[in-house]
């Protein structure tokens, strides 16, 4: 029905157009999506909403992350780009309680909620709601076509996902044999990593390493100009990168250039857009940053990187979820399996297994080895608590509110308790949410390759 021209729209944004070959498709969780279209002038557009209304009061940086601050604004984008109030219809989506469902989901409803105020902000304008869709229990995509108005909401993966294709499952020591014979990152990054997390080094000592790697040189510079990072200035060398940005965000910008060849772009295994698994990455690693930084419980340069290679494991599985991927869809949509429990029945390894062997056999520091293994069960960690836990929550963030990305449910758990161990509460956990990095927001998984390239 919708082709190849496919635009993903960020949550936290919204894209207004007028009548052209291109589909506004939004991958929704717990986020909300609204479709808005007048046929008769051939414009429209589709908002992918974060939350309900901003925590604090006041002015908000990023008005388009909430219901209230940026329907208006939508409204304003479509009236101006030519669109009639009395034309307009609107299509609802998402607010899904992503994953196993907890008591906590229902308390904290954050989906119902922004899809309570949309419904208000449309009522208001006198906008009927053609179809709605939201709240269930399972991500979705909102598809706008912006030739003829069309939408459309699907399961997120649907259209990877068909009935007749036949599932090819390897055998679990054929797995391990693909991991071991992976290449491993650049020698330059496994040192950067371990001088990282002891904490005991030198900024000159890194860039040194990093000068001796031509690739790992250019693509740092290339991540310090990419609109992910917003960086104002234009920066032309490793040195000019130090002294407007500081050691720990260059640090943090060499592990990123150094890892990325390991995420590039797939839609056809844990991916459901393009750069979907390299987003999540991107972004837990962003969340976990910040975590530390509030907390003071783990060096924020520690955090980040056990974000950024949290979901490693992926890596290697990513070619055998996309041949079993009738399985997992089955297992995870129709059977409700937890995640990890269908990657362990359908391959008989989980992604957090497959990473802890990555991180042993490249030599990783012991701490990020035992959070790329616990990320999802951070209790069972004794000795690196404090940054599993950060990560554990990170990704719970990551996933419930960029949803759809690539193909994963987790439940809360016990977010409370997970909250409670890095000195945080469950009331302050709306403030958590809101804390999220603009700039997890400035760009689209399906654009981050192609401002930074893959190669």
């Amino acid at each position: 029905m919708f082709g190849d021209l496919k635009y993903h729209v960020a949550a936290g944004s919204f894209v207004v157009g007028k009548k052209e070959q291109r589909i506004l498709q939004g991958f929704l969780g717990t986020c909300v999506g609204v479709a808005l279209y007048d046929a008769d002038q051939g414009v429209g557009g589709l908002f992918h909403i974060l939350l309900p209304e901003p925590v604090c009061s006041g002015d908000t940086p990023l008005p388009e992350k909430y219901a209230s601050t940026g329907m208006p604004l939508f409204l304003s984008s479509l009236y101006e780009a030519g669109a009639k109030k009395e034309n307009l219809r609107a299509t609802i989506a998402g607010g899904a309680l992503i994953g196993p469902v907890e008591e906590m989901d229902l308390s904290l409803d954050i989906g119902g909620r922004t899809a309570d105020v949309v419904l208000q902000s449309l009522t208001r304008e006198g906008i009927p709601v053609g179809k709605s869709e939201t709240g269930g229990f399972f991500s979705c995509c909102l598809n706008l076509n912006m030739q003829n108005g069309d939408v459309q909401i699907q399961p997120a993966g649907f259209e990877n996902y068909s009935q007749t294709q036949e599932s090819l499952v390897p055998s679990k020591k054929e797995i391990v044999r693909s991991i071991d014979s992976l290449k491993p990152i650049p020698q330059v990054a496994l040192k950067i990593l371990r001088l990282v997390s002891s904490n005991d080094y030198d900024i000159h000592e890194i860039s040194d390493e990093v000068r001796k790697d031509q690739v790992i040189s250019a693509k740092t510079l290339q991540l310090c100009n990419s609109a992910m990072f917003s960086i104002q200035r234009r920066i032309e060398t490793l040195d000019h990168a130090l002294l407007l940005i500081g050691r720990d965000q260059l640090i943090k910008l060499v592990i990123s250039a150094s890892v990325r060849k390991l995420f590039e772009p797939d839609t056809a295994g844990y991916s459901l857009c393009k750069g979907g698994l390299y987003h999540h990455a991107l972004g837990t690693a962003l969340i976990s940053e910040k975590l530390g930084q509030v907390t003071g419980r783990v060096h924020s340069g520690l955090a980040y990187t056990a974000g950024l290679l949290h979901d490693i494991g992926k890596v290697v599985l990513d070619q055998y979820v996309s041949s079993a991927y009738p399985l997992f869809y089955r297992n995870i949509s129709q059977e409700q399996q937890s995640f990890l429990e269908a990657e362990k029945a359908i391959l008989g390894i989980d992604h957090t297994e497959a990473g802890h062997h990555l991180a042993v056999k490249w030599g990783f520091p012991e701490s990020l080895a035992a959070a790329i293994r616990h990320h999802h069960t951070p209790e069972m960690e004794e000795t690196h608590r404090d940054l599993t836990h950060i990560l554990s929550i990170a990704d719970l963030l990551m996933e419930k509110f960029h949803a759809g990305l690539e193909l994963e449910q987790s439940g809360s758990g016990n977010l409370p308790g997970r909250l409670a161990e890095i000195g945080l509460s469950m009331s302050c956990f709306p403030d958590v949410v809101d804390a999220l990095p603009e700039s997890l927001f400035t760009i689209s998984p399906d654009k981050m390759f192609d401002e930074t390239g893959t190669q």
